[in-house]
């Protein structure tokens, strides 16, 4: 199995620019599931943000749009959402999405922006989503001193994260699999990604080396349900670019072979009902 360089957090960045330029399209296609599978997640979110009639609220690292449109539902005519993203073909869909539901640029924007960066100014905004984004950013405490930075004083940032591999199988199998016959070594614990932020005690200290106060957390589960495993496998290949790129040194046919023990393994969570894995996440507020 390889061993991985020395992390390099700027490669790491635009690598995972690249994927979801790559597969963006095919994550605004699966949105009707994601937002089905998240809705606990969200609704959790936005009751923690506190977002309502005339809120402010910047979603970092939206993708094509959620939660972000969830939120714009809540701020009544004089509130303002901006969803922002590194991939700015995820941008663009988010912006595509707004406008098919109706909402101005009074209301709704979306731009690219680098959330370790936020080219805002202080103090602008009530409330700072980050729903599975902010787990892979290489410098999380960079990203939050600056989310803490554009809020404005007793605003609140809420994050969500899944919590470990254990507890979401339908995506620990898969990245365990692939890792494994793609011969790449998995990435230290304490770096980016999808379980990052899942341990309360972690995200409780991410929050207080950052700045913020008043931490609270819950756990939701929220199990994913499709019409079958292949219906599972298919939208992880579609969606997720980090398990194509993983996958991308191989030959077409180990691909096809991987991708098959992959399904052979999730049949588990498949009985006559569908397929239902379950996940886990932890969602976790603090006040600026």
């Amino acid at each position: 199995m390889t061993t991985p360089p020395d992390f390099d957090p700027v490669a790491y960045k635009e690598a995972t620019r690249q994927q979801w330029e790559r597969v963006a399209a095919a994550w605004n296609r699966w949105s009707p599931t994601l937002q089905r599978w998240l809705a606990p997640v969200t609704e959790a979110m936005l009751e923690m943000a506190r977002i309502g009639p005339g809120s402010r609220v910047l979603d970092v690292a939206g993708g094509s749009g959620e939660p972000a449109l969830t939120a714009a539902t809540r701020i009544g005519p004089t509130g303002y959402v901006l969803s922002t993203d590194l991939s700015a073909n995820l941008v663009r869909l988010a912006g595509e999405n707004a406008q098919a539901q109706g909402l101005d640029a009074a209301r709704f924007e979306a731009r690219v922006m680098d959330g370790e960066h936020l080219d805002l100014p202080d103090a602008s905004f009530d409330a700072v989503l980050s729903r599975l984004g902010l787990i892979y950013f290489p410098d999380r405490k960079r990203a939050l001193v600056e989310i803490r930075r554009v809020l404005n004083p007793g605003g609140r940032v809420v994050l969500a994260s899944f919590t470990t591999p254990q507890a979401n199988p339908f995506f620990s199998i898969p990245i365990a699999i692939i890792r494994r016959r793609a011969q790449v070594a998995s990435p230290p614990p304490s770096g980016p990604g999808p379980f990052s932020l899942g341990n309360q005690e972690v995200m409780e200290a991410a929050f207080q080396q950052a700045g913020f106060r008043e931490v609270q957390m819950r756990v939701i589960q929220a199990p994913l349900r499709l019409a079958d495993t292949a219906e599972c496998v298919r939208f992880e290949q579609e969606s997720y670019g980090a398990l194509q790129e993983l996958l991308a040194g191989v030959s077409e046919a180990e691909r096809e072979a991987t991708w098959q023990e992959v399904q052979q393994a999730l049949m588990q969570f498949e009985d006559s009902g569908g397929f239902e894995s379950p996940c886990e996440l932890l969602v976790g507020a603090a006040v600026s």
